[in-house]
């Protein structure tokens, strides 16, 4: 089971791509760490009473900003949940944070999206690649000193302005040691003032699926893996398309789960409120277990609107060719 829980909606960047820009005015919110605690036992007791693994993955905002965490990592350690987080790599300075990803996780993943001059526009930070040139081999050196089994991944947005750079970046990320690379799509819920003159075209599309297989093969020499089906793909060009793709029957809860700050549970970002589940609600392992029936019965009776359109990436394997590894 994976477990995406956003802990917070805060952060320190300003991208004009996201819906947790510092400069927005909407109330910063974050996890009750009580709640998160009682949830972690849970986890815990549903993994000893089934045999599975759980990954519980911290996602913002910027989770490394979240004081809670280290203590609450540490109740993770203890129930034998496994610990992800995604990040936008401005905390990866401090050899001490560098030091509890190598210690307590099994992966990291930085957010990086262009070369150094879109990058550090986009992101409003300045020297942000430069910094990320030494603070992510850093990690990745002190991983493999401890022979910890922490993987290291970038996820990258892509858009019209960074698209045809794909290629190259990815080779610089491979230089720099990360393990895999994965991909999304800009999408235009978050910022929709943002997204018409950045999207992407049918033609970066088109391009983007002739260039992936190539790269994929190039970047396994050099000991990265790419990521993103051929059915990830297809779902780009759905969408540049305008050709909606309905989901009837979700099934990804039965290995994935979104939480939200205020403790709502869906099988998607996109739908935390639509459900009406609350990590409260769930006081056993058997709720648990029964959890992702419950949420597929409710959304075939009651689809939530986004159901018709369905933009989640996980219904679209975003990451294969690893798909035997999901937990």
């Amino acid at each position: 089971m994976i477990v995406l829980w956003r802990v917070s909606n805060r952060c320190n960047l300003a991208c004009p791509f996201c819906a947790y820009d510092k400069r927005l005015g909407l109330p910063r919110e974050e996890a009750d760490p009580v709640r998160v605690a009682r949830f972690i036992d849970l986890l815990g007791a549903w993994r000893e009473a089934t045999g599975q693994p759980v990954l519980l993955s911290w996602l913002g905002g910027e989770p490394l900003l979240w004081a809670p965490r280290a203590e609450l990592d540490t109740r993770a350690a203890e129930q034998g949940v496994d610990l992800s987080l995604t990040t936008n790599g401005t905390r990866l300075g401090a050899p001490q944070v560098r030091a509890e990803l190598v210690r307590g996780y099994r992966e990291v993943t930085i957010s990086i999206d262009g070369m150094s001059d879109f990058h550090d526009a986009m992101r409003s930070w300045r020297g942000a690649f430069a910094k990320l040139a030494q603070t992510v081999p850093a990690l990745v050196g002190e991983r493999d000193a401890a022979g910890a089994a922490l993987k290291v991944r970038v996820n990258i947005v892509l858009m019209r302005d960074n698209v045809a750079g794909f290629g190259q970046l990815c080779r610089i990320l491979a230089g720099w040691g990360v393990d895999e690379i994965s991909f999304n799509q800009l999408g235009g819920r978050d910022r929709p003032e943002f997204f018409p003159g950045h999207r992407l075209h049918p033609d970066d599309v088109a391009r983007l699926a002739g260039e992936v297989p190539r790269l994929r093969s190039e970047l396994r020499q050099m000991g990265t893996t790419l990521v993103g089906s051929a059915a990830y793909l297809e779902r780009f060009a759905d969408s540049v398309a305008g050709r909606p793709l309905p989901i009837i029957d979700c099934r990804v809860a039965e290995t994935f789960l979104f939480i939200d700050e205020a403790g709502r549970v869906a099988p998607c970002s996109f739908a935390p409120e639509h459900f009406g589940v609350s990590v409260d609600d769930l006081q056993s392992p058997a709720d648990l277990g029964a959890l992702p029936q419950r949420l597929r019965s409710y959304q075939r009776a009651n689809a939530h609107r986004d159901c018709a359109d369905c933009p989640s990436t996980q219904q679209f394997a975003k990451f294969e060719p690893l798909a035997t590894r999901v937990l």
